[in-house]
């Protein structure tokens, strides 16, 4: 492996020659955090080689307001509201679905991460599908916690909040995706019931015609 890391998702974020002349805060900061990044914006875009470029030019404009987001009241909370908008820039310009329940990777995560959910109470019907249209930070959370598999206190750090505040979060989304399951199951039954109600006619005029075709019907 050289001096410049080639795999994006390896632990070496900062080029070595140019870690020297980078703020360390800055250094620091890559490091822990350039990690986790990669993998959400990976869930995000649904490509590897993608969330890289796009977490590469979050650091590097990080890298450029560097000075100014010192001053920020939480540094933490600027940076991840940046990888937020440069993902949803990046998916804006390239209409790239919700990569949540599309990639590959996520399918082959999905019976670990439904049996978290499960310890948390919330049903797997329309699940994931349901996960996507939470709140933004809601679905940050869950997705942070229940699918990329982080401690709640890692994900409170990376995302710049409270643990309090990840624990609320969690609370508020399982009852946004328990209202809507019910919702569906309660749109199911009524469909079915319209269907039921649709075929009631028809089967009180075979009734009728297959009594009239009895033997002696009429007599």
């Amino acid at each position: 492996m050289t001096d410049t890391e080639d795999d994006p998702f390896g632990e070496q974020a900062v080029d070595v020659d140019l870690a020297g002349i980078m703020p360390v805060e800055f250094v620091a900061f890559h490091s822990q955090n350039h990690l986790a990044f990669l993998h959400y914006a990976q869930w995000e875009l649904g490509d590897g080689k993608v969330a890289a470029a796009v977490v590469e030019y979050v650091f590097t404009f990080l890298l450029q307001v560097w000075p100014e987001a010192l001053q920020e009241a939480s540094l933490q909370g600027f940076a991840w509201s940046q990888l937020r908008e440069h993902v949803a820039h990046y998916k804006a310009a390239e209409v790239v679905p919700v990569a949540l329940v599309k990639t590959a990777q996520f399918t082959a995560l999905r019976q670990a991460s439904r049996r978290r959910l499960k310890a948390q109470q919330v049903s797997t019907l329309g699940l994931y599908e349901a996960i996507a249209e939470l709140p933004e930070r809601h679905y940050d959370v869950v997705l942070l916690t229940f699918v990329l598999g982080l401690e709640r206190n890692r994900v409170a750090q990376l995302m710049g909040i409270s643990p309090t505040t990840v624990r609320s979060h969690i609370y508020t989304a399982r009852s946004l995706l328990r209202s809507g399951e019910d919702l569906r199951m309660q749109r199911h039954r009524a469909a079915r019931a319209a269907l039921t109600c649709e075929n009631i006619p028809t089967l009180a005029k075979k009734s009728t015609l297959l009594r009239e075709a009895r033997p002696g019907a009429g007599k």
